[in-house]
Parts: C-alpha cells; sequence; structure tokens
C-alpha cells in the first residue's frame, strides 16, 4: 500500500480550465461551488426543500421567515434551524436576492426560541477502549465471517485514528502507507480541510495482535481482496463484498456492535468512535498529541472531549 497525491476536484480543474480560457464568470461560479463541501450542499438542499414544503419561498420576506421560524421551533433543535437560516441565506445570496436573515426582528425571534428551547447539543456516548473491548469479543461471535473482519477493521481503525465516519467512508487503500510502526493514512480532505492540503494521521501497531488495527485492516483487506479504491465496503449477508460503505452504514454498524455488548445503542453514534478515543487518550496523552491524532485546530473544541472525563475525575473533599 503507498501514498499517492491528492488532486484538485474536478469542479477546481474545470474553474481553473474556463479562467484560462477567458470564461471568467462561469470560472467564477465554479469557484463559490468547490468553496462548500459536498456535505454542505446536500444540506442545504435538504433544507431548503423542508422550508418550501412548509409553504416558505425563495425569495421570501422577512414576515414570513419569522411565521416559518416560530411554526418550526415547536419540533425542531435550535441548531437546526439555524442550519435552515443558512441554507435560505446562501440561496438569496445566490440570486443576489436581499436575505430575510439578516432582518433584525428575524434576529430577534432566533434570539427568542434560543432563549426558550436552550442551545444544549445532544452528546453522544463515548466508546471508551474497555467499551470497545467488549464489543469486539461479541462482534466475534457473529457467523458472517467477511462482515466480522470489515467491522472489526472499521471499529478498530475508527477508534485508533479517531476518524469521522465521512473520513472512514473515503478512505482509499491508495491512501495508506506500511511503516515499521504502523500506518499512516493519508486525508486528502476532512471536515476541519475545507481546502484540501490533506493531513497525514498515524496509526501505530498495537501491543495486542488480537486487537491491533493495523493488522485487523490487513486482514480484511487481504481476504476481500482489495487491492485499490475504498477501504470499508458493503458486505451482504453471504459475505460478498461490494460497493463502497455509506455513512449511515457506519453508524450502523457502530450502534449493532455496542448494542450487542449491552450498551445504550440510543445514545451511541459513529462518533462515539471519535469521543471514546478522546476520553481514553486524556489518561495518557497530553492535549497536542490527542490533537495530532483528531485533527483539531483549538483547545476550545478538544475540551468539550476532555472536560466531562476530567470533571468525573475531581475528588470528594468530604
Amino acid at each position: 500500500m503507498s501514498l499517492v497525491s491528492s488532486q484538485p476536484s474536478d469542479h477546481v480543474q474545470e474553474a481553473r480550465q474556463q479562467a484560462d480560457s477567458g470564461d471568467a464568470g462561469a470560472a467564477v461560479e465554479r469557484f463559490l461551488d468547490a468553496a462548500k463541501s459536498d456535505a454542505t450542499k446536500r444540506a442545504y438542499a435538504l433544507d431548503l426543500r423542508q422550508f418550501m414544503a412548509a409553504g416558505g419561498a425563495v425569495p421570501c420576506s422577512p414576515t414570513v421567515l419569522m411565521k416559518y421560524l416560530a411554526s418550526a421551533a415547536e419540533n425542531l433543535a435550535v441548531a437546526t434551524l439555524e442550519r435552515r437560516l443558512a441554507a435560505i441565506n446562501q440561496a438569496h445570496v445566490e440570486i443576489s436576492a436581499p436575505s430575510p436573515t439578516k432582518n433584525s426582528r428575524v434576529k430577534q425571534v432566533m434570539a427568542g426560541i434560543r432563549r426558550v428551547k436552550g442551545t444544549k447539543q445532544r452528546r453522544v456516548l463515548a466508546l471508551v477502549k474497555d467499551d470497545l473491548l467488549s464489543a469486539l469479543v461479541m462482534l466475534e461471535q457473529q457467523t458472517n465471517g467477511m462482515k466480522v473482519l470489515r467491522d472489526r477493521a472499521l471499529l478498530l481503525i475508527g477508534f485508533a485514528g479517531a476518524f469521522r465516519r465521512s473520513e472512514l467512508v473515503n478512505m482509499r487503500v491508495e491512501h495508506i502507507t506500511r511503516l515499521q510502526t504502523g500506518i499512516e493514512v493519508e486525508l486528502p480532505r476532512s471536515k476541519t480541510d475545507q481546502q484540501a492540503e490533506s493531513r497525514q494521521v498515524h496509526i501505530p501497531m498495537a501491543s495486542s495482535e488480537r486487537y491491533c488495527p493495523v493488522r485487523a485492516l490487513e486482514i480484511f483487506l487481504s481476504a476481500a481482496g482489495i487491492a485499490d479504491g475504498p477501504a470499508f465496503r458493503s458486505v451482504d449477508r453471504h459475505g460478498n463484498v461490494g460497493d463502497k460503505l455509506s455513512a449511515h452504514a457506519v453508524a450502523l454498524i457502530v450502534k449493532e456492535s455496542v448494542g450487542r455488548a449491552g450498551g445504550d445503542m440510543a445514545a451511541t453514534s459513529a462518533h462515539s468512535l471519535r469521543a471514546g478515543y478522546v476520553s481514553t487518550a486524556v489518561d495518557t496523552l497530553l492535549p497536542h498529541q490527542i490533537m495530532e491524532v483528531t485533527g483539531h485546530r483549538s483547545m476550545t473544541t478538544l475540551s468539550k472531549y476532555i472536560r466531562p472525563v476530567m470533571r468525573r475525575k475531581i475528588p470528594s473533599l468530604l
């Protein structure tokens, strides 16, 4: 397995070609499109569909938007409403229309919704090392051999690299380099690297061969006959390996693994692997070492994971 240099996305390359040919207007549109990640564009499109299904329109007036927010606040979380506002604003920007989201009364309505509903975010269960090992023990008792190998590799790699589910499904064999100490995974693009500068995550060999993420990945790739392309792929009930795994499938794999071990599936998500790594690493690694793995760029974000762990270690004064 070897690393290959990442190439600019198709729409960026097309924009450059258009700029070189003198079609500046089209190039501008292409670069504007490239400024937003695919995930952001999908989320905006869904939010706009929901807004328009509720009677909204683009362009719309501040009055229409305020009525929508007041109605939607009955069922939607504050974070969801804020994302809807971002999508509605972007839709108006793209047609060069005044955005109702900038209206002072719309802002006051949203401030009132935040005050009434609160802004606390849902915290997923952190799948710490001991819980992960328990999940792996139960996983090994399953009968679909190929799925066991795939899920075992995904759980161990996901935990050891503190990967997001988008990073796991987009991981390619060509981006993995075998080293004496383990493997290095190149992430051409991630949530915090929308400029596609790429970063490398080193996953060391584990002292236990049974639970070594590097060994688990090698065993799965060899058994599945995967030499290039997506590293993690779908596996049917007969053990046949299919196409690239979906982000939703990653979440289900983590939830089912936790459920088999008696954990809380409802409080678990694919992000539990990343949260579990940080919660476990706090005991042995320094913050800057954790950030080197997770890719966090600020202590403010990382502290959201660390504070609950440290708070539970405060001794009683009685």
